[in-house]
Parts: structure tokens; C-alpha cells; sequence
């Protein structure tokens, strides 16, 4: 048994310093197998301070920058930008349940239909060929980044009656908001509308490789009226559900090599731990703005790589 596991381990690291060469080799660049990982690992750390500072999810940033920086396959790129966004989550986790800023009866339903979706995503971006994919990659992302300009969240949306969606899945809660100095009650309303557009964030997330948090937040504050720091907390929650169903589809499929995810995972997190330590004195607005300008610019070259292939 225990032979068995070691010969696996071995033929995985075998097989993922085999990528790493095949990589070095057809970019002409002639450089050494573990110089492609250090490289990524110095890449993702900075990504993960940015991420830190301006909010965002490490995955948003990680698929579309490392997709025009590196050699690497696509199909490689996104299968670790899922476990990049998947490991953010699974930290954040049980501390935002602990708080209660997680809320299980907001955060489960529309888990279930991103991750039933992110699969079918997952398929389908595997299926289609490299420069479809590169095109479709570069209009989401500046997409994104346009959402990114014009989304204002809300701290407390007013919220009407909430519909009947709501109420048989008794979603709603409270929390205590320090700078009110009270217990917050809330609910949500227009679930059925909320829940068709998580049928578009999961075949998003699952096609790209992409965190989803980026979408799942405007969605759950603005649309369904949650209060921003409950939206925050259960889309960091619902991110390890519908990450970890797409990324079973990208293992399966043996995109997910170890040369590339572990130092892509180490370098967000230790990034992360930087950034927020530097929170206190950084300027979020200027970090959004360069968020923005990043995003914009792996768009739109994300979108020459898929049409003219340069």
C-alpha cells in the first residue's frame, strides 16, 4: 500500500518536472526546469499582496496574468487558479463562520447551483480550443474590470419584503456591526433572479479557472440586498464549494501539476500575509486603480493572444 502511494508520488513529480522542461524547451528560452516555479512563486507572492490590499481574490488576478506571463498551457493555468482560489477560501473559512459575517442558509443554495454549473464550465473550457478560449478569457476579464470601475457596494442595501424563495429557506440573520454599535438584522430579496445569475458565475468560474468572489459580491449585496460584510463573508465560503467541484474536473483530466500549483498557492498566501500587514498604511484607491489597469491590460492581451496568436 504504502509502496503504491510512493510510486504515485513519484510518477506525479516525475511527470510534472517532464511539463516543466517540455515548457522551457518549446519557449526557446532555454532556462532550467525549477527556474519556471521560482519564477511563478516570486510572481503569485506579489499577486498576493495586491490581492490583500485591494480586496479582490487572488484568482481573479491569477489566471489572466500568469496566462500572459508564462509559457504554460492554459489548461495548466486555470486548473491552478482554482486551487489558488481554493485555498483562500478554505482559510478564510471557519474564521468568517465564526463571526458569523458566513451565513450557511445564504451561502449553500447558491453553492449548489455555481457548483453544479462549474463543472459544466470546467467541461466546456477544457473542450474548446486554446484560442477560443484565450478570447473568451480576454472580454471577461475586461469585463471584469469595467465591473470593477462602475460597482459601488453597499454596506446595508434596503431590502423590501423578502420573496417566498427567502422565506421558505428561512435566509436571513443578524450580526453585530462595530462601528453601529448594534446587532444588524437582515434578510434578502429577488432570490429567483439571484440564483439564474449564479448559473452564469459558476460556468464562469469553472471555464476560466477564475475565484468568483469578484462576482458573487455584487450579486449578493447589490441584487439581493445582503448587508456588504455578509456578501464578503459568504462569497469567501461558497468560492471552496464551487472551486473545489471544478477543480475535481481539472484533476481528473491531469491539469493540475504540482510543479506549477504549489508555488503558485505558497506565493498568494505568503503575499496575502504581507499584505495584510501593509493594510494600515496603504491607500486602497490607488491599489484598486492598479488592480484595474492589470486587469485591463491581461484583457486585452489575453484577446490579441487568442486572435492573432502572438
Amino acid at each position: 500500500m504504502l509502496d503504491g502511494l510512493i510510486l504515485k508520488a513519484s510518477a506525479l513529480m516525475v511527470a510534472g518536472t517532464q511539463a516543466a522542461n517540455a515548457v522551457a524547451t518549446a519557449s526557446g528560452t532555454g532556462l532550467p526546469w525549477w527556474a519556471w516555479p521560482t519564477l511563478l512563486f516570486i510572481t503569485c507572492f506579489v499577486l498576493g499582496i495586491v490581492a490583500a490590499l485591494s480586496g479582490v481574490g487572488g484568482g481573479v488576478l491569477f489566471t489572466p496574468i500568469v496566462g500572459s506571463l508564462f509559457p504554460f498551457h492554459m489548461d495548466f493555468v486555470r486548473g491552478a487558479g482554482l486551487v489558488v482560489a481554493l485555498s483562500g477560501s478554505l482559510a478564510a473559512g471557519p474564521g468568517l463562520l465564526k463571526a458569523n459575517l458566513a451565513n450557511l442558509r445564504l451561502a449553500l443554495p447558491v453553492a449548489l447551483i455555481a457548483s453544479i454549473f462549474s463543472v459544466i464550465g470546467a467541461m466546456i473550457g477544457l473542450a474548446l480550443p486554446t484560442n477560443v478560449l484565450n478570447i473568451a478569457l480576454g472580454t471577461t476579464i475586461t469585463l471584469v474590470a469595467l465591473l470593477f470601475i462602475f460597482s459601488k457596494n453597499s454596506d446595508f442595501p434596503k431590502v423590501g419584503k423578502a420573496d417566498a424563495i427567502a422565506r421558505t429557506l428561512n435566509i436571513k440573520g443578524s450580526y453585530y456591526e462595530p462601528s453601529a454599535g448594534e446587532a444588524k438584522d437582515w434578510t434578502v430579496w429577488r432570490s429567483p433572479q439571484g440564483f439564474l445569475l449564479f448559473i452564469f458565475i459558476g460556468l464562469i468560474a469553472g471555464m476560466f479557472g477564475l475565484g468568483a468572489g469578484w462576482a458573487n459580491v455584487p450579486v449578493l449585496n447589490l441584487l439581493m440586498g445582503a448587508p456588504l460584510k455578509i456578501a464578503v463573508g459568504s462569497s469567501k465560503f461558497l468560492l471552496a464549494i464551487t472551486d473545489t467541484s471544478a477543480a475535481w474536473v481539472y484533476l481528473n483530466d491531469g491539469a493540475v501539476l504540482t510543479i506549477i500549483t504549489v508555488p503558485s498557492v505558497l506565493g498568494i498566501m505568503f503575499g496575502s500575509l504581507v499584505g495584510v500587514r501593509l493594510l494600515s498604511i496603504a491607500k486602497p484607491k490607488i491599489i484598486r486603480t492598479m488592480v484595474i489597469i492589470v486587469l485591463l491590460i491581461s484583457g486585452i492581451r489575453s484577446l490579441i493572444k487568442g486572435i492573432w496568436g502572438v
